[in-house]
């Protein structure tokens, strides 16, 4: 039973991937028809982010009074709706009012459900999980691109994708009986666990703000590349929209795939070698992109970056029960998924904003500055959480 509900939140995850490219591959397009700026995709992108905050921070509550299960399905219900009424609007003031409960169904999801496998599955599982975000992620932009083929049709590709995350929220309703027949759960667990821990006494606990911190520069890097990815192509190589919409899955395809290997890795390798493998290799891919090589070595870059951020993200979350305790998790985790979206928001409208008045050239290097941030955080932490010595390995 606890293998059938590991395949439904698997499941989940890819309707949590699903619109988190949507906009950056229709934007190129859709800014024109909306009649913004071109710079106003960051305002969407807040949008988006202060519904994903507010869950995140309110996740504790939530799950426990609800469950994993029922926060679940109700989310990905309410972001098959909001993807439904964008597909239908013209106006960017309903695009940003559609926006809000889109990133309110995304970030319940990602607290519950990164809390409820770094409890209950191995290390490799929290891979296959964010692998299968990847698969909505990867989806997503082809999906568009062939849409922006049929004269600029920006909201048939919303559209197709509503019915997609429709037709998951069914399946994740049916399967509602599941939670409560796992090997593994428990009376207190349906309730969402044995939170006691709120949110601000576990941000005082040593070493969590760096893990906090930690997600706002690594969200920072990512959400940029996928936002922006697709306008790099079009303004700084000169590459068709349409074109540069099906390119700028090759990111969301390195993280699919670097995960599915991570998950494989994880069998044999510990969390903290994987992450930092992972780094370097997103390190080599920003650099093709920086460098001034023909446009095949920025697309083998825009691959490499995702494949190296593939690991960092699930293995953070997994070790989060190890470094602070499995009362402190939840409560953390949350924030974590906070500070995530805070940095997937407030970052890449600076970067559209910058690019907008200089062009986008400069973004490479932008991205190598989070991953060195990032990759202090990390240090920071783990020192100060005694991760990686030989009890806390143990534990």
């Amino acid at each position: 039973m606890a293998t059938i509900l590991l395949i439904i939140i698997y499941l989940a995850f890819i309707s949590l991937g699903l619109p988190d490219s949507l906009l950056g591959a229709a934007w190129p397009v859709a800014y024109a028809q909306l009649g913004v700026p071109l710079s106003y995709a960051g305002f969407v992108s807040i949008a988006i982010t202060v519904g994903t905050v507010i869950s995140s921070l309110v996740s504790v509550r939530v799950i426990r009074r609800f469950g994993t299960g029922g926060v679940t399905a109700a989310c990905v219900l309410l972001t098959a709706s909001a993807l439904l009424a964008i597909s239908f609007t013209k106006s960017f003031v309903l695009l940003m009012l559609f926006a809000v409960p889109l990133g309110l169904g995304g970030g319940a999801i990602d607290a519950a459900l990164n809390n409820y496998v770094a409890l209950h599955y191995k290390a490799s599982h929290m891979s296959f999980l964010h692998s299968f975000w990847g698969v909505g992620a990867t989806i997503s932009p082809l999906i568009m691109s062939q849409f922006l083929k049929q004269n600029g049709n920006w909201q048939g590709g919303y559209r197709f994708v509503s019915i997609i995350q429709l037709s998951l929220a069914a399946v994740m309703l049916l399967t509602l009986p599941l939670w409560g027949k796992a090997s593994h759960a428990s009376p207190d667990e349906l309730l969402g666990g044995p939170i006691e821990i709120d949110n601000r006494t576990a941000i005082k606990k040593r070493g969590a703000i760096f893990a906090v911190l930690a997600f706002f520069f690594y969200c920072a890097g990512e959400a940029s590349v996928g936002l922006w990815a697709a306008t790099y192509f079009v303004s700084v190589r000169g590459v068709e929209p349409s074109v540069a919409a099906s390119w700028g899955s090759l990111f969301f395809f390195g993280i699919m795939g670097g995960r599915m290997i991570s998950g494989l890795l994880a069998m044999r390798v510990k969390e903290r070698t994987l992450i930092n493998v992972g780094l370097a290799i997103a390190v080599l891919g920003a650099l093709l992109l920086a460098l001034p090589l023909p446009q095949d070595f920025s697309l083998v870059g825009l691959l490499l970056f995702g494949l190296g951020c593939a690991p960092v993200f699930p293995n953070l979350i997994h070790i989060t029960p190890q470094r602070f305790g499995a009362n402190y998790s939840q409560a953390i985790i949350g924030l974590q998924m906070a500070s995530a979206y805070v940095g997937g928001t407030l970052m890449p409208p600076l970067v559209g904003w910058i690019g907008q008045d200089f062009g986008f050239s400069w973004l490479p290097f932008y991205l190598l500055a989070c991953l060195a941030a990032l990759y202090v955080t990390i240090v920071v932490c783990n020192r100060q959480t005694g991760f990686g010595l030989a009890n806390k390995e143990a534990a």
